[in-house]
């Protein structure tokens, strides 16, 4: 006779492994694709958007970009991507962990408090990017008229949030994964 308990694990153990693959896939998928929006972005995207994407004022630039500003912009902006990047390949190395069903390990909560530091210093990062971004969008023109814009926005404070959340998790499984090695010396 099957343990009922087991019976009813197994089913959720396989959905959460079929999840974790789909996030791995996931991760993989998002470290492809993100780069080449970004490229695509700042090639294809109009003046306007651009400026507008910098926090500016719509006539902030006086000229239209020149292509060595598009570049650089998009050097700058790639900085804040790679951090977060990084730590995606972090997050999809975890869930590659997870589908194996190598949940509560030291190794998975290293690997989620390491996207957690990717995450925290990506979205520092592009607080300062935005900066550099509106300065160089605005390089053009006359001195009187250069812009430097600095802006906190609500989606570098929600992935500062996410990341402590994400932190603070992967701390609480390292804690536990001591107690539980401490409370095997005893048995």
């Amino acid at each position: 006779m099957t343990d009922p308990h087991t019976a009813l694990y197994s089913p959720l153990k396989t959905r959460l492994q079929l999840a974790s693959c789909a996030m791995m896939w996931g991760c993989r998928l998002l470290l492809l694709v993100l780069p080449v929006a970004l490229a695509t972005y700042w090639c294809s995207a109009s003046d306007a958007a651009l400026v507008l994407g910098a926090h500016l004022p719509t006539n902030a630039v006086a000229q239209p970009l020149a292509d060595w500003q598009r570049i650089v912009a998009a050097l700058i902006a790639a900085v804040p991507l790679a951090l977060l990047l990084f730590g995606l390949r972090q997050a999809g190395r975890c869930f590659q962990m997870f589908s194996r069903g190598q949940v509560f390990t030291l190794q998975a909560a290293r690997l989620l408090g390491s996207f957690a530091a990717w995450v925290a210093w990506a979205a520092l990062a592009s607080l300062l990017a935005d900066s550099a971004i509106s300065s160089l969008l605005t390089l053009g023109n006359p001195p009187a008229q250069r812009h430097l814009s600095v802006a906190i926005g609500s989606e570098q404070l929600l992935l500062l949030f996410f990341a402590g959340m994400v932190w603070l998790m992967a701390s609480v499984i390292t804690q536990g994964h001591s107690l539980a090695e401490d409370n095997e010396g005893f048995v």
